[in-house]
């Protein structure tokens, strides 16, 4: 197909994007179908039959160090992925720094200050379960129990150990359901705490009966620092727990689960996490499970993290968003480094099930999803064949991703014809008008349109 770029003066027009992916080993392997995968080898434009056989985990859009994106100048014809000339997008923006508008140039400097993601959770299959389509999903290894630090925190830890916390930027997220997605947020309320700590009881044997009792005590209207305090307790003893102990207290849990399973039936935790115990055997996150939400979103629905928020991407597709960092700080789940001590004391503790965005719409096609953090929101367009639709200007800069169907995006000075797997950079003040022949699915990425009304 014939690709049109009229405009390539600088900083005009929207400019084509060349985007990393990042083969964590907890991905969908390109040979079984990885969307990912498939994404990536439409946009690098070329064949990536030699690498399908790697997992395929995230597809990173954006300027961050570890996964930058480039910018496609001259187009890309007869399969040269390249062009005319490329430079990484962080690089054009800061020649080009207008692109940016002079609010967002002035609160973040010459960067973007949004990452954009199309990422792959692997499942997590309980028995009574229904399965999602296969076309997206494989069987594979769950994230890490994690969080993410608050700028403060971050620039410690980039201080004390660059190696492993590679900026100095908090991580606050969203994740938009492409397809049925499942994740362990934040900590269940006081009431089903008290539940679990009665009925599971593994985790007396590895946090204690001391600190179970004064977490049951403690009243349903009991001062918020008070419960907060006795969590933190409790969950750092059982994240503390011993090798031995863990292994031989989650032995136990699998024995007492497998023979319940015979008279009565599990509820969907329990079933959880005697799958997570399959792919992490004797692993503390195996029980930390039950101190946790287990949230359920289905497509089209958002689940938003602040910094500090204890959570675990289970399964699934989603178009993630988040403040360009990759600090990661992780408990369990994952052979990948631990810092225990570190994630049980920047937690937040707070108590009770997440919000869930549905979204609201800009337009008949159009829904915008928007977290409580400056750096980003997310607009999903589905176009039906045959419709169009406009993006209005904004003051900020956009990167936009389609993920199926093929069209048109016109600005004043630039007119392009898309496919699947196009990402796009859209300069500050630019409206953009969408067209199609065939159904298209487009997600946008930005600045929090909040962040603009605030004097």
């Amino acid at each position: 197909m014939e690709i049109e770029l009229k405009n390539n003066h600088q900083g005009g027009g929207l400019k084509r994007l060349k985007c990393s992916v990042q083969n964590y080993d907890w991905g969908k392997k390109g040979t079984e179908g990885s969307e990912v995968a498939r994404l990536y080898e439409l946009n690098s434009g070329s064949d990536i039959e030699l690498e399908k056989k790697k997992p395929f985990a995230e597809f990173w859009m954006g300027t961050h160090g570890s996964g930058p994106s480039f910018v496609v100048e001259g187009g890309v014809e007869n399969g040269d992925s390249i062009g005319s000339g490329i430079m990484s997008l962080k690089e054009w923006i800061c020649k080009n720094p207008n692109v940016l508008g002079d609010k967002v140039l002035d609160k973040w400097g010459c960067d973007l200050p949004f990452l954009f993601k199309n990422s792959w959770r692997p499942v997590m299959w309980t028995s009574g379960v229904a399965s999602p389509s296969s076309e997206v999903l494989s069987v594979a290894k769950a994230l890490s129990i994690q969080a993410h630090p608050d700028k403060e925190l971050a620039k410690v830890l980039n201080k004390l150990h660059p190696n492993l916390y590679k900026d100095d930027n908090h991580k606050p997220e969203m994740a938009l359901a492409v397809t049925e997605f499942e994740a362990l947020c934040s900590f269940i309320s006081l009431e089903e705490l008290k539940s679990v700590l009665r009925d599971v009881p593994e985790i007396v044997e590895l946090v204690g009966s001391a600190e179970v009792n004064k977490l049951l005590q403690i009243s349903e209207h009991g001062h918020e620092e008070k419960v907060k305090s006795g969590l933190r307790s409790a969950f750092t003893q059982l994240m503390s727990a011993s090798k031995e102990m863990t292994a031989e207290v989650i032995s136990n849990l699998k024995g007492r689960l497998y023979t319940e399973s015979k008279i009565r039936q599990l509820t969907g935790k329990e079933q959880l996490v005697l799958q997570l115990e399959k792919q992490y055997p004797a692993d503390i996150g195996v029980v930390s499970a039950f101190f946790l939400n287990y949230v359920k979103l289905n497509p089209g629905e958002a689940l938003y993290i602040g910094a500090n928020e204890p959570h675990a991407y289970l399964y699934g597709e989603c178009i993630e968003c988040m403040a360009t960092s990759d600090n990661v700080v992780r408990a369990g789940l994952t052979p990948k480094n631990l810092d225990i001590q570190a994630l049980c004391s920047m937690l937040t503790y707070k108590q009770g099930f997440p919000e869930i965005l549905k979204g609201f719409p800009l337009s008949p096609y159009i829904t915008r999803y928007l977290p409580p953090f400056d750096e980003f929101e997310v607009d999903r367009c589905i176009l039906p064949r045959g419709a169009a639709t406009v993006f209005p200007a904004i003051p900020g800069p956009s990167i936009f991703l389609l993920t199926a169907g093929e069209g048109k995006m016109c600005t004043e000075s630039s007119k392009d014809v898309v496919m699947e797997g196009d990402v796009l950079f859209a300069p500050a003040n630019t409206e953009i008008s969408v067209s199609t022949t065939s159904e298209l699915h487009l997600y946008r990425a930005g600045v929090n349109s909040r962040f603009f009304q605030i004097l």
